[in-house]
């Protein structure tokens, strides 16, 4: 697989991704018995904006630097801007965390993060990026594997995120998600898709529908109508057990980027499957 994430770093799908596990993460590590949370394809965890790869894209400009200029931008934001401002103190933002050094900023002494990453050279860059994170261990393996094995009867937050370059990324998703449920019923499964055309993620719910799952959100934001399938259009959250505060925080956050980032059209979706 050739996909990098530097190429999509702080673009407006890791906003909407970010904001929600970040409210996510805070319900839940704000009480109870230690959390373990399993990142399925955590990539390298720190990212350089101002490197080769961002500047070819330079998805972050319509991203992550129009949310820092935008001082009125919704509270939902403030765990991921706090973070960008500690990584990178007085300077230029330039860097900015994954979804792993988001999740072990945000987690107690006894919490624990199981980060997957099969790449070897992206697992060895996320080792650096959380050598000083307690509790958070980094394998070279593949995710969907591992987080069928969760624990069963502990609180567990599952983040699927996985690159979709090869054809049954949705499938995986789906038995892995059934995989999770039979080992730990109460676990809070948080899938991370893009959105392109409408009939690819109506199938994939219509998969998740058949495992029968308990409560489910589904969090869209759509930039523009799903009409041209060549271009990443949207992206969407489907979270298993949401927290209950998760669906107010991700209605902000989806507002925001809609409006702020989107054009004709576009549409923030927050509802239940």
């Amino acid at each position: 697989m050739n996909y990098r994430h530097a190429f999509h770093a702080g673009n407006f799908a890791d906003l909407v991704k970010h904001a929600c596990l970040t409210a996510a993460l805070a319900e839940m590590t704000a009480a109870g018995p230690p959390l373990q949370v399993i990142d399925t394809h955590a990539g390298a965890g720190l990212y350089d904006l101002g490197g080769e790869d961002a500047r070819r894209t330079a998805e972050a400009e319509r991203g992550v630097y129009a949310l820092l200029a935008d001082r009125s931008a919704p509270a939902v934001f403030a765990p991921l801007k706090g973070q960008i401002a500690k990584l990178n103190g007085k300077g230029d933002p330039r860097l900015y965390p994954g979804s792993p050094l988001l999740v072990a900023a945000a987690l107690r002494k006894a919490d624990t993060l199981l980060a997957c990453e099969l790449r070897p050279e992206e697992a060895g860059r996320l080792r650096v990026a959380l050598k000083q994170s307690r509790g958070a261990e980094v394998v070279i393996a593949d995710g969907f594997t591992l987080a069928s094995r969760v624990k069963t009867g502990q609180p567990t937050l599952v983040l699927i995120d996985p690159p979709f370059e090869r054809g049954d990324d949705y499938d995986q998703i789906v038995r892995t998600t059934a995989a999770v449920l039979r080992r730990n019923r109460g676990a809070v499964i948080m899938a991370w898709t893009p959105l392109k055309d409408l009939e690819t993620f109506d199938a994939y719910l219509r998969g998740l529908e058949a495992i029968r799952p308990p409560q489910t959100l589904v969090i869209e934001a759509r930039l523009r109508p799903l009409d041209d399938p060549m271009r990443l259009n949207g992206c969407a959250l489907v979270v298993v057990n949401p927290p209950p505060g998760l669906e107010p925080a991700a209605r902000s956050a989806c507002d925001w980027v809609v409006a702020k980032l989107g054009s004709s059209g576009g549409q923030a979706r927050v509802w239940g499957l």
